[in-house]
């Protein structure tokens, strides 16, 4: 190996260890205490512990003021509903939709799309009061199905823009050639446009499940403990007795794995959604 490919391994293990280091001191603090958590200096030598882990699954927080009930399991499960659902809700509405804006061109088309898409980067305070209002009239509040229509203010855009431009890389000769066997246009999105578009609706897919589930404001307004995902419940571990850290990085580390193991079982999908689009030779 030159000196050159090794400075430059070097470089990369260096900054790899930069981006990593946090995440991997979320989990040393997940098995620490708050004594040793608050220690100065810091210590990577200390004497492990799984309360942490125990407190949240069984729902008690031990405090110095007392016990505190907190069903974090159950803010687990909320924020798998409203993710999960608000991805299939999503997928439904906007695979077709994309479809029909790479496809077609019809007047204000394009305006349209813009219109869609910037519904992601309005701020959310700017809908937040009028949606409560109208919640509270329709009997919406505190539900999962309110929650996940709000949602789509942040996924469908995504997945609208996404798949559109894996649809409009698909060649339209390979449609046509479809049609002319006398097939329809709704066989032929389904049969050939949807497996080739694949990769990019499972990357949409995956995308949109993790900003829905990273969401903190439309639930902390529009909802309650309840219907409260993770992100929201994270408050119930500031206390009055002071802030619990270890339980706070253990509530981090279990909020972590549902979406790393998304995004590792979407990734087959993301493989075999490029081997079907493939030109074979």
């Amino acid at each position: 190996m030159s000196i050159r490919s090794l400075l430059r391994a070097l470089g990369l293990l260096a900054v790899g260890l930069f981006f990593l280091f946090p995440l991997f001191w979320v989990l040393m603090m997940s098995f620490m205490t708050n004594a040793d958590i608050l220690r100065s200096p810091p210590s990577l030598i200390f004497e492990p512990t799984v309360s942490n882990y125990t407190s949240l699954l069984s729902g008690s927080l031990a405090s110095q003021v007392g016990t505190l009930n907190v069903d974090y399991v159950q803010n687990l499960m909320n924020s798998f509903i409203l993710a999960a659902g608000s991805v299939v809700l999503s997928l439904l509405l906007a695979v077709p939709a994309a479809y029909a804006f790479a496809r077609f061109r019809f007047r204000g088309g394009e305006n349209m799309a813009f219109t869609i898409l910037s519904f992601k980067f309005a701020p959310p305070l700017l809908v937040l009061i009028p949606l409560l209002g109208y919640f509270r009239q329709i009997g919406l509040t505190d539900s999962y199905i309110g929650l996940i229509w709000v949602y789509q203010l942040i996924t469908l855009p995504l997945v609208l823009w996404i798949v559109r431009g894996y649809f409009e890389d698909i060649s339209e000769d390979v449609e046509y050639a479809y049609r002319l066997d006398g097939h329809s246009w709704w066989e032929t999105f389904t049969r050939i446009a949807l497996p080739l578009a694949r990769p990019g609706i499972a990357s949409a897919g995956l995308l949109a499940f993790i900003f829905a589930w990273n969401n903190f404001i439309f639930a902390l307004v529009l909802g309650s403990s309840r219907v409260q995902p993770v992100t929201v419940g994270a408050l119930n571990f500031v206390t009055a007795s002071g802030i619990q850290y270890g339980q706070i990085a253990a509530a981090l580390v279990l909020s972590i794995l549902p979406t790393l193991a998304v995004a590792l079982y979407a990734q087959r999908f993301l493989v075999q959604g490029l081997s079907l689009g493939a030109v074979k030779g």
